[in-house]
């Protein structure tokens, strides 16, 4: 699949995504408010810190791997680790200019009935945290498909997409969006791994 076809994949579905926000809409406002209802102090506090630590895992991922193919010297290694990189820095400008063509208001905005954690400024839709961390994820298990590789950094991306529903800044379909943006993107990106 080239990258050209993985963006189309990705705009398609955020742009049906959002022009069947009725349905969806319902659906996002069900799931959100079923999610606040099993909120405790505990969950929020363990989900808050998941979610403000996504970034630095983020980064964290492709340093630990350039800093261990320099020590190392393993070229394969570094490699991958600009794979990663690449892939989430793109998941990123990616995410930021969907979030400007469709200026999806957080959903807190919309339904004044919920109640955030926290009250982040920027558009909704799609989820970066979901995004990054998906992108993540999935360059990392192209890099190494081994099921000890695939099973932490899955649960860790789904992790951090529940969390942002959790707090209340996102829903579940800007999740889905990004969860599919980011895989998406690093499958695109996969031409920069090394060749086996």
């Amino acid at each position: 699949m080239t990258m050209r076809n993985v963006l189309l994949t990705c705009y398609i579905f955020c742009f049906f995504t959002v022009k069947a926000q009725t349905g969806v809409d319902k659906f996002d406002l069900r799931v959100l408010q079923k999610i606040e209802t099993t909120r405790s102090e505990n969950q929020t506090r363990i989900l808050k810190g998941i979610s403000d630590a996504n970034n630095y895992v983020n980064l964290a991922v492709p340093a630990g791997l350039l800093i261990g193919g320099i020590i190392d010297q393993n070229k394969d290694m570094r490699q991958n680790a600009f794979y990663i990189a690449s892939s989430t820095a793109s998941t990123a400008i990616l995410n930021f200019a969907l979030k400007a063509i469709f200026k999806r208001p957080r959903p807190f905005l919309v339904h004044i009935s919920l109640t955030p954690i926290t009250r982040p400024s920027q558009y909704s839709f799609p989820s970066g945290h979901t995004s990054a961390s998906f992108s993540t994820a999935t360059a990392l298990t192209m890099a190494y498909p081994k099921w000890y590789v695939a099973a932490p950094s899955f649960i860790w991306a789904s992790t951090v997409g529940y969390s942002r529903m959790y707090l209340g800044v996102h829903n579940p379909s800007d999740v889905a969006a990004g969860a599919l943006l980011g895989a998406g993107t690093a499958i695109g990106f996969g031409f920069i791994r090394p060749k086996d």
